[in-house]
């Protein structure tokens, strides 16, 4: 009988300490209210409002859970106000149970004892159920999960379909030789030549043929791509290689007039023909119209094409992988429960791909690539997002994704090699029209002055 009585209290604590059971279950007589800001505006905010209607009405509602969303403001703003609450700033507002946060603001959190974990709240047969990266992006230094995904991107190649078949006829360069970064920058040199030839009384006055939204993207992707790594706790690894390698890609084309070098995003210069291809976030598919609107007001109908990302000759296909996710704020074991029990059916393939349907971000799940995707591009009505589309699916059975560094410093690094390399590219092109000087002479110059800088 003792032994007996002995058992049953050990099942009884047992129960109570694990997760999703015993007292963490809310009572759906009393439901536990969760807070949520989230970042997701426009076309991303009225379904995010569907879905959580349908959550309070459906699953919510059975399981004693009502989610609440308080405040909808862009990252940035959501930013500054967590790292008010993280430093205990007098009027910072009070910490929402669910947020979305990249892992940088999200490991300043974790530090002051802010965030919840997540593995205890997830098995991990469900875990499996996610791309592995997604899952991993979201792990901090204590290897525990605090970011989990809910919507992703990835960078792929925009290409001016329209522009891009009048310089093919013309010169020969097919759609095939932009799957290389190399043969990105030799179509660039030809595209720009070929542009300024066609006005023989206007000397330099061709046309960039490519940008990229981020060059620091390019050498931390390209990087990896050829087997090194870029970014360093205190410092980039500019000499290598490898990495001479992308600086020959990003600049000499550069000083050659074949880029555009601009703070704009490409999409900006793609609608009014002033490039032809780029390199940016999936998300940016909907800045593509399907008319090009020139300086001078005529306007023409467009097609545009999206190829997977390019990949440095000899290098293994890798992308990166963009986005943040959700945290879940410390409180209490109901209230933890509730959201992770909000975070699985929100990233269920149905729910998810509804979220992120014509939007240009991917879904989190293996299902929702392998399956959901495939009726999203057969009945997809967009062109331009059902190309996306097919591309993303091509790289998520081919490539493998890059989880970008997650430190401090890493942000600076960032900004610093992308105003460097942007400031060198502009002085580089305009010291070869002053003094007629050679790309190729002119690059070595700036990259000794870029290694010494």
């Amino acid at each position: 009988m003792k032994k007996n009585i002995i058992l049953a209290i050990a099942c009884i604590i047992s129960l109570y300490f694990l997760p999703g059971c015993g007292s963490q279950k809310p009572d759906p007589k009393n439901p536990v209210a969760i807070t949520m800001w989230h970042n997701y505006g426009g076309q991303m905010q009225g379904v995010m409002d569907e879905l959580i209607d349908e959550f309070n009405s459906t699953l919510g509602r059975k399981k004693g859970v009502i989610i609440s969303i308080t405040s909808i403001s862009a990252t940035k703003d959501i930013q500054e106000k967590l790292l008010m609450i993280a430093a205990g700033e007098p009027g910072a507002p009070k910490m929402p149970d669910l947020v979305t946060a990249y892992p940088k603001t999200a490991l300043i959190l974790r530090k002051q004892g802010l965030l919840a974990p997540l593995d205890d709240q997830f098995t991990s047969k469900e875990l499996d159920a996610y791309l592995p990266q997604f899952i991993e992006e979201g792990r901090l230094s204590d290897g525990k999960l605090y970011v989990f995904p809910i919507a992703k991107s990835t960078e792929v190649l925009f290409v001016n379909q329209t522009l891009f078949d009048r310089f093919s006829a013309a010169t020969g360069v097919t759609l095939d030789s932009l799957a290389t970064f190399e043969g990105i920058a030799a179509a660039a040199v030809k595209y720009y030549n070929w542009t300024d030839s066609l006005t023989p009384n206007k000397p330099n006055d061709g046309k960039a043929f490519y940008m990229a939204d981020s060059w620091f993207n390019i050498a931390q992707v390209g990087m990896a791509q050829m087997g090194g790594e870029f970014v360093k706790p205190d410092y980039l690894e500019v000499y290598s290689a490898p990495f001479k390698r992308i600086w020959d890609f990003t600049v000499l084309p550069a000083l050659a007039g074949g880029y555009a070098i601009t703070n704009s995003y490409s999409s900006e210069l793609s609608k009014t023909g002033e490039i032809i291809c780029s390199t940016g976030s999936t998300a940016g598919i909907l800045f593509y119209g399907d008319r090009l609107i020139y300086p001078d007001n005529t306007t023409e109908p467009v097609t545009y094409t999206v190829l997977p990302y390019p990949v440095f000759e000899g290098g293994k296909k890798i992308a990166l992988q963009r986005g943040g996710g959700m945290c879940v704020a410390r409180s209490t074991p109901q209230k933890e429960y509730a959201t992770a029990l909000f975070l699985k059916w929100f990233t269920q393939p149905e729910q998810n791909m509804r979220f992120v349907a014509s939007t240009g971000y991917l879904p989190v799940t293996k299902k929702a690539f392998e399956n959901n995707m495939k009726h999203e591009i057969k009945t997809v009505k967009n062109p331009n997002l059902k190309k996306l589309l097919e591309a993303a699916t091509r790289m998520y059975g081919e490539y493998d994704f890059l989880i970008p560094p997650n430190f401090e410093k890493f942000d600076d690094l960032s900004k610093q090699y992308e105003q460097k390399i942007k400031q060198l590219m502009s002085e580089g092109r305009a010291k070869v029209l002053r003094n007629n000087t050679t790309e190729a002479m002119i690059g070595e110059e700036l990259y000794k002055a870029f290694l010494n800088h």
